[in-house]
């Protein structure tokens, strides 16, 4: 072990120490405090003054997206995360079954390490940081380097807020110069690892002997068929693609479209602020958004103009998104897989039965688990494709990269965090919150036998 490698052990248990002795004063408290320091984390996060400030830094700092966005993303998603926390029992003993003779007790996971990425600087160590509050745990976040200025503002700000509520400021501690070795310290010295970025930041929480949850690529695909209504599905497909420039592992990432409303589809994606490539801006396109086999950097979250600038192709500077026809899916293909962009891949299908398999087959290349959706009114046609698909969450007739981690107009759990499954080799398939970074001990009670007779259990098969 190199002297590198040793000053990040010992900086990292430095920190998983004060994080520790925090978390053990977090134990004792009652559920009215721990939410009471929930609801003022949320609310310092909020804040006028915070939030503008963080959006500026976030845009600054990362050179993704947009700053509208950003301080959007940041207002909605803490506010959203605080509704589902509120009036939740999270300390002690939160359920009793009488009839069973069971009761269950929360207990903390510990110190909860974060890894939190570039493209959502703003808003991913606040959600963290409440989420893992209101289980009594405390957390050590590594950010992303490129992004640490900002994370180590919102830090700053909720640990002055610990400090004024009566609370220790360690409960939440931030890494303020990350390096992969500090990073890989804090996965293997937390208790469980929360990690939101890209396949080598989650590959490497899983391989840490760590208990890890982490999240799948994403390349959301969204089926459009003759029920739909046509301007509105346009409208909540730009909304998910161009959003924050498409910094959500949940933007579509292609819409497969049913052959007789195709080009009137194509028309209202144009309407709404879309460009259609032909064959030749299509390859200037590849070449400009894969360099080498790679998403060129780039590219990454930038608007439709910058994109199109740098391949070399004229759009109009009213243009929102670009689009490009495809018919193939793989490495042959590369616009079948997620492009962290603002460039939407179109296919068509004939039966119903084609387009389930285009999305199967797209998600296979990339995307397992993640999400789909479909603009449709058939319950049928919705029901076959939430069946016959190895997918997370199914988004019906709603902007994927808003609806799937929580919004007002849906039930899901407002979050930054999805799990893909085993599907996209995660440990849950759900919208990650507080219930998963706690311990739950079951107490059982002995109850009067339940023996039902094997003609209850086995039925007639007993008589075969």
């Amino acid at each position: 072990m190199n002297e590198k490698e040793i000053n990040a052990k010992e900086f990292v248990a430095g920190l998983i120490e004060r994080a520790r002795k925090a978390q053990k004063i977090a134990e004792s408290f009652t559920q009215e405090k721990v939410d009471e320091l929930v609801t003022a984390l949320a609310w310092t996060a909020v804040k006028e003054e915070n939030s503008r400030r963080l959006a500026e830094i976030a845009l600054e700092e990362s050179r993704m997206g947009y700053y509208e966005a950003k301080y959007i993303k940041l207002t909605k998603k803490v506010r959203g995360a605080l509704r589902d926390l509120k009036g939740v029992k999270s300390v002690g003993v939160i359920e009793t079954d009488k009839a069973k003779g069971l009761l269950k007790i929360i207990k903390p996971a510990g110190v909860i390490g974060v890894l939190a990425p570039c493209t959502n600087p703003e808003a991913t160590p606040v959600i963290k940081s409440m989420s893992a509050l209101k289980g009594q745990n405390a957390v050590v976040i590594s950010p992303h380097p490129r992004t640490r200025k900002t994370n180590l503002m919102i830090v700053n700000l909720m640990r002055e807020t610990l400090k004024k509520h009566g609370a220790p400021e360690d409960l939440i501690i931030t890494v303020e110069n990350p390096t992969l070795e500090i990073s890989g310290e804090v996965m293997k010295q937390c208790d469980l690892i929360v990690a939101t970025g890209g396949t080598p930041m989650v590959k490497a929480a899983y391989s840490s002997g760590t208990p890890a949850i982490g999240v799948g690529t994403g390349n959301a695909v969204v089926i459009i068929d003759e029920t739909a209504d046509l301007k509105d599905a346009a409208e909540k497909v730009k909304t998910s693609k161009t959003f924050d420039y498409a910094t959500s592992c949940s933007a579509d990432n292609a819409l497969v479209i049913q052959e007789s409303i195709y080009d009137r589809m194509v028309a209202a994606l144009i309407e709404a602020g879309g460009y259609l490539c032909n064959s030749d801006e299509k390859a200037k396109l590849q070449n400009t958004v894969w360099i080498e086999g790679h998403l060129n950097k780039n590219i990454i979250a930038q608007s439709a103009d910058k994109i199109a600038s740098e391949a070399g192709i004229h759009i109009g500077n009213d243009r929102e998104f670009i689009m490009v026809e495809e018919t193939g899916v793989g490495n042959d293909y590369p616009f079948s897989g997620e492009k962290l962009s603002v460039v939407l891949t179109l296919y068509k299908y004939k039966e119903f039965s084609e387009a389930v398999e285009k999305v199967n087959a797209i998600t296979d290349y990339m995307g397992k688990g993640h999400s789909c959706g479909i603009h449709s009114y058939n319950e049928e046609r919705i029901m076959k494709l939430a069946t016959d698909t190895k997918i997370s969450r199914v988004m019906i007739r709603q902007a994927t990269s808003a609806a799937n981690t929580g919004n007002w107009d849906n039930g899901m759990p407002f979050t930054m965090t999805l799990g893909c499954g085993t599907w996209g080799g995660n440990s849950v398939s759900e919208n990650v919150t507080w219930k998963h970074m706690v311990n739950t001990t079951w107490v059982s009670y002995p109850i009067p036998p339940i023996i039902p007779t094997d003609e209850e259990l086995f039925g007639e098969i007993m008589y075969e």
